[in-house]
């Protein structure tokens, strides 16, 4: 009988895992049915959001056409390149020869200027999925487009089948949206409307909570960090489907393709039923409205109304929407999701017992280990739980349509020792539930099982990305053997949601539905919760393993499994390091203040661990300052620097100028005061402190102090004085107009009194 359970069990899992083709599924090419695609990638002008910008496009269009195959087929993929840049293209979600996975350096060569790539993979599944570029941030300027893989045999009843990317565009080069993250520039945030300023604050009641988040040195609650004037579904902001008729049962195949936007999707009608998760099959489940994670894909049947069906998707921060519109006639509308409250979430968090700001850079590996990570920061109880199940009477309370389905809130085995943030409050609770297999996907039980436990951990103030706090130019690749289960914890110890992809393969997310929990590629991973992941190791050679959140991999939150075998010998002219290098990259940026007082410039390169800056301060009266030094960050909030200091020696003349060398500690303290600890080789000591905070919805209020003393251990003090100080401080306000220009206002008790333009480059 045993035995006989054991067939059964076996038996019943490779239904389940066939859809998406068993890791290890004949790849043979011989006897297969051969469909053929020409893709080219090349730079076009594109106008997506009121403006004219450079964008890349595939075949012409964003996004991309959509690559249509049978189970069983072999896809023959030529994708030439018209750039004068590389370029990469990953098949999200495809079980596929390592050699054709798509990340360049990693397991695929680059696609060179003026040249082609062929792809060649042997079809094993079916589903929805999905293309994309991996080189940089190409993605995020339209390289991106979907895939349908058609089942040997049909299996849900369905009329049509429409497929539905959605994804975010800027107008900006997304290389700049990067850098003006780095700087921790807030202008994304006072672009859209969702900077909690001190005066909202203290109007609302949530001082208190205010300096606990300034306490573990974070601004505020984070939802997205960029600004987009445009979120379209395939392409545009209102995508129309007027052919579709009353009655038809249409297959949606949902793919969220954006850069960095998560989105609640809305539905106006047509009963709509989930049916498929990242191109697998589930138990047809009923939602009106569900919150869809980066790089995910959703298959929905809904029944066109005698009307038009509409269907939003809000960006999850409330700052845009886009919508699709099916059949004609009368509207039946969809919600467009409110902005989350974020004074309210703040209050929330701070009655919670948990500490936030883990470290995106370690000092102490030793000491900061993993489990000590988890064990020091995060939730330490439970919230607003009985029995293991959540609260959610105020589920809407925000003025919502109201989800008529039923849903099960029971807290699932990935949630139980965390606390879920009120629905009313955040909008973003959430967990895979909903999501059940249609057969069993346990594992064989005699296999060796190896468990990993990762922490995602992030800086906004500096934007570095990082696992364990550890970001991946930091690390070892994660090794793993043929025949074992690998099982990932995956702890959020930030502020935001993180989708986690695996590149080919998929693994279980441990749900309340045990043997059925669901197979996927991607998975969300909601702030300050705990997600179980586990997948059978039966492939070769390196995988990426990355949040797809575009901006948070290249800002390091990213690994590399790797199975024991060797490279292929293809990939011997390609290093990997040209792949890590692109998430320790170079930023630079730069500040001039015009005043009728007095001018300063300021000049930062940056990546991880390096910074090199210069300063430069000088009035109208022949008085003038520089300083250039180089700092290394130990963590995230300590760097020693070492740098040469000039300075005019008397008082109104470039005559003379005494230059020092000096060697420094700066210090990012909790409650965000920045401190610079410093002595030249005059043994001199300096100390500096400055501050700056959003007071109004654009008005920042800036404030420095700077002490220098003099003990004579080496110069000669006037009159044999053994001690001579000097201060220095100034107070100001600035308005800012837009991400580069501000006016300012100020009084420096060198200077006095004046006013002028802040220019950021």
């Amino acid at each position: 009988m045993k035995t006989f359970n054991t067939i059964l069990l076996l038996f019943l899992t490779s239904i389940t895992f066939a859809q998406v083709g068993t890791n290890g599924e004949d790849r043979k090419e011989e006897g297969r049915n051969i469909k053929a695609y020409n893709l080219t990638i090349e730079e076009n002008e594109i106008t997506l959001a009121g403006v004219t910008a450079n964008g890349m496009t595939i075949n012409g269009g964003i996004p991309g056409p959509t690559l249509e195959f049978n189970e069983g087929d072999l896809a023959i993929i030529n994708v030439t390149n018209k750039m004068d840049e590389e370029t990469s293209v990953h098949w999200h979600g495809l079980i596929l020869p390592n050699f054709y996975d798509g990340v360049p350096y990693l397991t695929t060569p680059p696609i060179k200027p003026n040249t082609t790539f062929q792809y060649r993979i042997p079809i094993n599944q079916s589903g929805t999925y999905w293309y994309h570029s991996h080189t940089m941030l190409q993605e995020q300027k339209g390289v991106y487009g979907s895939i349908v893989i058609h089942p040997k045999e049909k299996t849900l009843d369905y009329d049509k089948d429409l497929v539905i990317v959605l994804s975010d565009w800027t107008n900006e080069k997304p290389m700049n949206v990067l850098r003006n993250l780095k700087r921790g520039n807030e202008w994304y945030q006072v672009k859209k409307g969702t900077a909690v300023p001190l005066s909202r604050v203290i109007k609302e009641g949530a001082l208190g909570a205010q300096f606990k988040f300034w306490r573990d040195r974070m601004e505020g609650a984070d939802i997205a960090d960029i600004y987009y004037p445009a979120f379209l579904a395939n392409g545009k902001k209102l995508a129309e489907y007027p052919e579709f008729k009353t009655g038809e049962k249409v297959r949606l195949r949902f793919i969220n393709a954006s850069a960095s936007s998560y989105y609640w999707v809305d539905f106006g009608g047509g009963n709509p039923m989930i049916v498929a998760s990242d191109g697998v099959d589930v138990i047809p489940e009923y939602k009106n409205r569900f919150l869809f994670a980066i790089a995910e894909t959703y298959d929905v049947i809904v029944t066109i109304p005698e009307g038009t069906l509409e269907i939003t998707a809000t960006a999850q921060d409330g700052s845009g929407n886009t919508s699709i519109h099916l059949g004609s006639g009368k509207l039946y509308p969809a919600t467009v999701i409110d902005r989350p409250d974020k004074v309210a979430m703040m209050k929330q968090m701070a009655k919670m017992d948990m500490k936030m700001g883990a470290p995106a850079l370690v000092g102490n590996k030793n000491r900061n280990t993993p489990k000590a990570l988890m064990q020091k920061y995060g939730m330490k109880m439970n919230m607003d739980m009985k029995d293991g199940q959540m609260n959610m009477e105020n589920e809407m309370n925000m003025g919502m349509k109201k989800d008529a389905t039923p849903m099960n809130h029971k807290m699932s085995t990935m949630q139980k020792d965390t606390a879920s943030f009120n629905y009313d409050t955040r909008k973003t609770y959430f967990n895979y539930d909903f999501l059940k297999a249609k057969e069993n996907t346990t594992f064989k039980t005699d296999v060796p099982v190896n468990e990993i436990l990762l922490n995602l951990t992030g800086n906004m103030q500096r934007y570095v990305w990082s696992m364990n706090g550890t970001p991946l130019s930091e690390t070892d690749k994660i090794k793993i053997k043929s025949d074992e289960v690998t099982r990932i914890t995956l702890n959020n110890l930030t502020m935001m949601h993180h989708p986690m992809h695996l590149h080919g393969h998929y693994f279980r997310v441990i749900n309340e539905n045990g043997e059925r929990s669901p197979l996927k590629h991607t998975v969300n991973v909601p702030p300050m919760q705990k997600v179980v992941i586990e997948f059978y190791n039966e492939e070769y050679g390196d995988w990426f393993f990355h949040c797809h959140v575009l901006y948070h991999m290249m800002g390091g939150m990213a690994r590399v499994f790797s199975y024991d075998t060797p490279r292929d010998e293809r990939m011997k002219p390609y290093p990997v390091q040209n792949l890590i290098d692109e998430t320790d990259h170079y930023y630079s940026w730069g500040m001039l203040r015009g005043g009728s007082n007095f001018n300063e410039l300021l000049l930062m390169s940056s990546n991880i661990r390096n910074e090199f800056g210069l300063r430069a301060e000088f009035d109208y009266n022949q008085n003038a300052e520089i300083e250039v030094n180089y700092n290394r960050y130990l963590n995230d909030w300590v760097r020693v620097y070492a740098g040469v200091n000039t300075e005019t020696s008397t008082p109104n003349s470039y005559n003379t100028f005494n230059t020092v060398g000096l060697v420094g500690v700066k210090y990012f303290t909790p409650y965000r005061f920045n401190v610079d600890v410093s002595m030249d080789h005059q043994l001199r000591p300096r100390i500096r402190l400055d501050r700056e905070l959003l007071i109004f919805p654009r008005i920042f209020l800036e404030g420095e102090y700077e002490y220098r003393a003099d003990f004579g251990w080496v110069n000669d003090l006037e009159n044999n004085k053994s001690y001579q100080g000097e201060t220095q401080w100034l107070i100001g306000a600035s308005y800012i107009l837009s991400r580069n220009f501000s006016i300012q206002g100020n009084y420096n008790n060198r200077y006095g009194w004046g006013g002028g333009l802040l220019a950021r480059f």
